[in-house]
């Protein structure tokens, strides 16, 4: 957690560059290959453990948040209520050994309330009167944040510099959050009223859009059954911080060769509607396509997965299993999409099957 002795008010020099949330950490040699994949599929098996402990099904829920956690982005999780997506973060925290904050997200949330404001403090060996930081919830390695667009646009916007410098800026001063960080964030797809659709330029923040859908027949049964008994399962924590930072230099190690770099450049390019590159379905339903940090998390996210599947190598499947959660929130559909029932998961579909024959 954030302290004023960790970090001062006076921290950045004005003409320090901020960082950017893709941009890699220093990267580590992938030397004894075999014994690097066993440690992270080690890592993640322990987590889907102790995540399976409170979580009944959702296995691929459960997996793109820990390619997510792998490649250090923010996910956005989308489902109905009572789909168990705050519970599965809260577990997810609990199974890290890193500071965690819930914010509830509300008409009447402040920016400050966020981010942290400036209060008034007598010195009492001086008399004198000087500002001093109080830093908000943001100041958490996992950050909560629930129902995200019941919040007016200015706090939802009190996000966006957390999420990609990974510092605030409060009172001219900037405020450094203690790495990892992560924002993981909820959002009810079927209740509008009075909400705030989160504009375009803050879910470009999100490296993952991911859908949580309804439970099997099977394990609704199986939710029952646990939740109506009188037992608690216990979350053991699995990872530090510094483990997780480790594991996120590894998966950037991994090697990807240039012909799917290029595969995953003509995916995102092609949802563009202005380039040679769309194709006529995309120019028929599609406003506005991913720019470019889509081709960066889908290169990001296809080594987490290479790594997560025990090989030292990133395949075309890789970036094909994340396409889906990377683009979905980056496409903006049209009035005719719209007025024919299609939506963007329908048109990553059919680009997928479009570059079939080009992929590798």
């Amino acid at each position: 957690m954030f302290t004023e002795e960790d970090h001062p008010d006076d921290e950045f020099e004005s003409g320090q560059e901020s960082s950017d949330e893709v941009q890699p950490a220093a990267e580590v040699p992938l030397e004894g290959a075999a014994e690097t994949i066993a440690q992270v599929q080690e890592a993640v098996s322990q987590l889907r453990t102790q995540l399976g402990n409170i979580i009944v099904g959702q296995n691929e829920v459960i997996d793109q948040l820990l390619l997510s956690l792998l490649s250090g982005g923010h996910c956005l999780l989308v489902g109905v209520p009572g789909l168990a997506k705050t519970l599965l973060i809260s577990t997810l925290a609990r199974a890290l050994s890193l500071s965690f904050n819930r914010i509830q997200f509300t008409p009447d949330l402040m920016p400050s309330d966020i981010t942290g404001t400036e209060v008034i403090q007598s010195d009492t060996a001086t008399g004198d009167r000087v500002f001093r930081f109080v830093p908000g919830p943001i100041f958490a390695n996992v950050v909560l944040a629930d129902e995200i667009n019941r919040t007016p646009p200015k706090t939802q916007a009190a996000l966006l510099e957390a999420m990609q410098e990974k510092q605030v800026t409060v009172g001219g001063n900037r405020h450094p959050l203690d790495p990892p960080f992560f924002v993981l964030a909820t959002q009810n797809p079927i209740e509008q009223e009075g909400t705030y659709p989160l504009p375009e330029a803050q879910l470009d923040r999100f490296m993952f859009n991911i859908r949580v859908d309804y439970p099997s027949a099977e394990e609704e049964l199986e939710i029952m059954q646990r939740t109506t008994g009188g037992t608690d399962s216990e979350v053991l924590q699995v990872l530090d911080g510094e483990r997780i930072l480790e594991l996120q230099a590894l998966v950037r190690s991994v090697p990807i060769a240039d012909d799917l770099i290029r595969y995953a450049l003509r995916l995102t390019r092609a949802t563009r509607v202005r380039t040679d590159e769309a194709p006529d379905f995309v120019r028929r339903h599609v406003e506005w396509g991913a720019g470019p940090r889509a081709g960066q998390y889908l290169v990001l996210g296809a080594k987490a997965s290479a790594i997560m599947d025990g090989r030292p190598h990133v395949t075309g499947d890789d970036i094909r299993r994340v396409v889906l959660p990377v683009l979905r929130h980056r496409i903006v559909t049209n009035f005719a999409a719209e007025a024919e029932g299609v939506t963007s998961d329908d048109i990553i579909e059919k680009l997928l099957e479009e570059t079939a024959a080009h992929a590798v």
